[in-house]
């Protein structure tokens, strides 16, 4: 039986199937199956895993400036020529979505992977071996506005239903937990537990702190990966010019980012829009924010999580 045509479906940008209780995009249903089935981990590998919104783009292009600094300096980036997207590629969006069975025992060590599948969907490998996971995330509001601007853009692509529903639709199905990879804190709570219980496996960062100090956060970034800046690098500014070229303005006015495309359909531009903290308070009401304050204050007491 076509697993498509037996789970529930919801819409909230794409089509979605729920699926070991999250909201698969119903696009990506087959290639998270393969991949769950045939992904084999290397301990030296490192994985980007994020909800969608809350700073993919913006990590990903650190997190390849970061390990490529030896390599190419900072000036002569590949992130002038390449979408970040194209330079860490997602397991359920691109490789496995371009081919069921992919051999990736050729590319070179560390092997630098993204998903945004929750821990309880994990390939088995990944959660056994001694790979790294880096856990980014945004807080609600910001993420759900980020959200609603993104597929706002994208009704021509892949059948998409775009702006068709309100924002106040889209964002009943938020705090229902009806969005993309969803339900947002049941994403983000299970890669917070597994932080704490596996600190050495899971590195649990907030946007927000990223933006308040970013020195600070690649610092961190850099030891847990195992590749730390050097106190020669420190004093050279390395980490600062590195956060720099990194930066949503920077990305912004690259030429491949104004005028490219990841696919015919797709432009890079509509990965960038603001990057700012706190712009959720020019579009939600007073009652959304207390419903959605009250949800978050629910699903996060005695976490120790907070935002």
């Amino acid at each position: 039986m076509n697993p498509k045509e037996s789970l529930s479906k919801e819409t909230y940008g794409y089509q979605m199937c729920l699926y070991q209780n999250f909201w698969c995009p119903k696009f990506s249903l087959e290639p998270v199956i393969a991949l769950q089935r045939d992904f084999q981990a290397c301990d030296t590998d490192i994985f980007v895993i994020n909800m969608p919104k809350t700073g993919t783009t913006w990590f990903k292009s650190l997190l390849f400036s970061l390990f490529n600094r030896s390599n190419e300096g900072l000036l002569n980036t590949q992130l002038q020529t390449h979408n970040p997207h194209e330079l860490i590629l997602s397991l359920e969006i691109t490789i496995y979505a371009k081919d069921k069975n992919p051999d990736l025992t050729k590319m070179p060590s560390p092997r630098l992977f993204s998903t945004h599948l929750p821990y309880d969907s994990l390939p088995e490998s990944v959660k056994n071996s001694k790979c790294k996971i880096i856990y980014i995330t945004r807080n609600p509001f910001d993420t759900f506005v980020s959200s609603w601007h993104y597929y706002s853009k994208l009704e021509n692509v892949d059948n998409n239903v775009g702006c068709s529903s309100t924002m106040e639709e889209y964002f009943n199905k938020f705090c229902k937990g009806r969005s993309l990879y969803g339900p947002f804190f049941d994403h983000l709570m299970g890669y917070w537990k597994e932080s704490l219980e596996r600190p050495k496996k899971v590195l649990f960062l907030k946007y927000e702190d990223l933006k308040e100090d970013g020195v600070l956060q690649m610092k961190k970034v850099a030891e847990f990966v195992g590749f730390p800046f050097s106190i020669e690098e420190e004093k050279q500014g390395v980490v600062e010019d590195l956060i720099k070229l990194c930066s949503i303005e920077s990305l912004k006015e690259m030429e491949v980012n104004k005028k490219g495309k990841c696919d015919p359909d797709f432009e890079n531009k509509c990965f960038f829009r603001k990057g700012v903290v706190g712009d959720a308070a020019n579009y939600l009401t007073p009652p959304m924010v207390e419903r959605l304050t009250k949800i978050m204050e629910e699903k996060l007491n005695g976490s120790g999580l907070s935002f």
